[in-house]
This record gives C-alpha cells, structure tokens and sequence, in this order.
C-alpha cells in the first residue's frame, strides 16, 4: 500500500523518541486502567504482554541471520525486537502501578526503585535484545512478579509457602519455554547456556532476598486510606465518622504529623486495606513509639484485627490506645507473616485543650 512505506520509514528514522514516547504513554495508560489485581482484566491484560513477549523472543531468533538489523526497518527482525521491548515496557510499567500501589516507599523503596530502573533500561538498552540470555532473563523475571501476585488471588491465600510455591511455578514455565527454545535454536543456546542458568538463579535468588527482607511489597494485598484520628464512630449506614486536625497545603508534606493530645485522650489509627476476593486475613497494627536514647523504635503494642476480601476501598478497620507518652510515634500495618503493608506516622503533643477537629466520613 503506498501509505506504508512511508510510515515505515518515518518510524525508522524517528524511532528512539517514538519508543519513548510509547512507554510513557503506556505508563500513564497502566496508571488509570490497572485497579486491581483479582479482576479478569488486569491479568488478561499481563498474560497478553507475557505470551508476546514468549512468541516474539522465538521469532526473533528463529529467523535471525546476518542481513537482519534491529537498525533497518525492511529487516523482519527489526520489527520483531522493537515489538519485544514494547512489550517488556508495558508488562514492566504494569507491574510498577500495581506494586508501588502495595508498597510503604520508604520501606520498599529498594525494590520499587529496581522496578523502575528496568523500566527504563528496556528503552536505553535495546541492544541487548538481540542477545538471548538478556531476553529470557527478563522473560522470566516478567513471569515470576506475575506469578506473585496472581497465584495468592487464586489460591486465596498469602504467605511464606505461598510465595516459594510462586517460585516453583516460575522455574517450571521458563524451563518448559527454554526447552522448547532449545529445540528450535539448539546451536545458539548451547553458546548461551552457562550464563542463561546463572542469570535464572541470580533472578531467583535475589527474588527470595527481597522477599524475606522485607522488600517486595505485600502484593495483592494494598493500603487504600490510613489516618490517624482523635474519633472514630460507625454510623448508622455503616460507614466510619472519624474527626482529626486540619494541617493545611502544608500537611502533605509532613512525614510526622502532630497530634495534639489532651489527657486520657484515647488515639485512633484507622486504615483501609485492599485484599482480592475470597482472600479474607488478618492484620496486625503494631503500635511503635521511637525511643531518643536508644535511637530505635519500641513496640508498644500488637493488635490483630481481621480483614475481609473484594472491596474496592479496601476492608476499612481501626485499633485504639490511650496514655500515649510524647513524640514521634507510627503504627505499622503488617501481615500475620511481618510484611509491611503500609506506615501511620505521627507526633504526640501534650495539650490542656483539645485542638480544633474536622469531621469526615470514611
């Protein structure tokens, strides 16, 4: 067709700013579509991104010779690697919505921040794409966050063996995947296959590390709202009717915010927690005061409370505690297993009088 060739090459000589634009676009796009992840949606959307990137990794190399470029657009296999990156941009920005939105930042500040450097590499390191460790190395880190967050939803439940179970079922694809790689390619992967088992371990083992460190956010599970609140009443629609201080512009940029508190006054922390369908748990609100001598945080206190699966807001769920000594205290929200969910930071003020307080409905 005579509009084709044109646009062809304008995408060839205009393909760097094109690629880059795309993923931006494709991120902002994940920002607002991807909501949850326990709907069909959502996880049709991942799979379709995985089985691309599993059928365009093969043609890639089934059809790749000498003349072929990922420089020239009349070359097959330029369209086959610039398929293969659009794809990896948008599983990988779809994972950094959906994990960042599980994440405490300042707790999992690590992995989130590995998460986006991938997301960036696959533009700045196209590449390496014609290289077949890179590409399975990454197809099979794209396979295991998915597993993570998917196999808890449809086995609704969390936890250590959840996780391992998650891993184990990542080897077993890859592998089957490399297998049948190997079959088709076999003079190529024998070149490749010291290091491509190196770099799956490597994967492997970093993954569990961040796991048992604390540092992969407790996906599927999510902090939808959290506060800290002077009162906290259930009305009679069932909704929470909580009163807390007004901060201002100014508020939003406080990690602690200050708690004036009179004596006796009891103090609330309130918090919203996202769970998929069917996944009903339980949570813990650890109260932590920090200690200035020992410079390290205490715990005060543990109290489980139980959530239940499928709203949208999240399972809304407040713990109590009074005679609250001053300063700076936070009430980690946290899996039965110690993963973070999220934080509620605040500084108790001594007060004679109760501060004027703002009422909201929860």
């Amino acid at each position: 067709m005579p509009m084709i060739e044109p646009l062809r090459n304008f995408y060839g000589r205009f393909e760097r700013p094109i690629s880059s634009l795309s993923l931006i676009l494709g991120f902002v796009l994940d920002i607002f579509t991807l909501k949850r992840v326990d709907t069909l949606f959502e996880d049709l959307f991942i799979l379709g991104y995985l089985i691309i990137i599993g059928i365009f990794i093969t043609l890639t190399h089934l059809k790749e010779t000498e003349g072929n470029s990922e420089h020239n657009p009349d070359s097959a296999h330029f369209w086959y690697v610039n398929v293969l990156q659009f794809a990896f941009g948008g599983v990988f920005s779809a994972y950094l919505v959906l994990y960042f939105r599980s994440a405490d930042i300042l707790v999992a500040w690590p992995f989130i921040a590995l998460l986006a450097t991938i997301f960036i590499a696959n533009e700045f390191l196209k590449k390496h794409y014609i290289r077949l460790s890179f590409q399975i190395s990454l197809f099979f880190l794209s396979i295991y966050w998915f597993m993570i967050f998917i196999v808890p939803v449809l086995l609704h439940r969390i936890g250590v063996l959840v996780f391992l179970f998650s891993g184990f079922v990542s080897l077993a694809i890859i592998t089957i995947f490399i297998a049948i790689l190997f079959r088709i390619i076999k003079d190529k992967f024998e070149k490749s296959k010291k290091l491509l088992n190196a770099l799956i371990m490597g994967i492997f083992v970093s993954v569990n590390f961040l796991y048992f460190t604390n540092l992969i956010p407790p996906i599927p599970l999510s902090l939808k709202d959290a506060g800290i609140f002077h009162s906290i009443q259930k009305n009679e629609k069932g909704n929470y009717e909580v009163t807390y201080e007004e901060y201002g512009w100014r508020g939003y940029f406080k990690l602690y915010e200050n708690f004036n508190k009179t004596p006796d006054e009891p103090v609330y922390a309130y918090s919203a927690v996202f769970s998929p369908k069917n996944l009903n748990l339980k949570i813990i609100h650890e109260w932590q005061y920090y200690n200035e001598t020992g410079k390290e945080w205490v715990t005060e206190s543990k109290i489980n409370l139980a959530v239940v699966g499928g709203r949208d807001g999240g399972f809304r769920t407040y713990s109590m505690r009074s005679n609250l000594t001053e300063g700076k205290w936070r009430v980690r929200v946290m899996t039965e297993g110690g993963q973070t969910i999220g934080h509620i930071r605040f500084n108790v003020i001594p007060a004679d009088l109760k501060p004027p307080l703002i009422k909201n409905v929860k």
